[in-house]
């Protein structure tokens, strides 16, 4: 190996591999109706993202990183505080849990059985919900 293949060249195993999540996006007040409904037969995550927070965007991508749920097994909708504030705060009054950011929720029969937030937020939580 050259001095310039250490500083500059990637590798297969340097490399991580990027996920594709099965994101439904969270923009209006409506789809907590529906969202209710559909927790009645398959739980729903909602992650509450502030796209101005460094420890949000952490917690964001260790999130993804670590995301193993089938899509049939679990609804995964994002919502991004800042651009659906008015949404953001119905959660927190529709669900009972006050508002932190970044915030996990795990909604089942039209309630919130579960809330975590900042670095207390684990993808590996979710499995004990499905």
């Amino acid at each position: 190996m050259g001095l310039f293949d250490f500083f500059g060249k990637k590798t297969e195993t340097t490399e991580k591999e990027q996920k594709q999540l099965p994101w439904l996006r969270l923009t209006r007040v409506e789809q907590l109706e529906e969202i209710k409904e559909i927790s009645k037969t398959v739980p729903v995550a909602i992650f509450k993202h502030s796209t101005t927070c460094g420890i949000s965007r952490m917690v964001l991508r260790n999130f993804e990183s670590d995301y193993a749920v089938d899509a049939n097994q679990l609804k995964l909708y994002y919502l991004d505080l800042h651009a659906f504030r008015v949404v953001s705060n119905e959660v927190g009054y529709q669900f009972q849990v006050v508002h932190q950011s970044p915030q996990l929720l795990v909604i089942k029969n039209g309630v919130a059985v579960y809330h975590a937030s900042h670095h207390s937020i684990h993808a590996v939580d979710l499995e004990k919900f499905i």
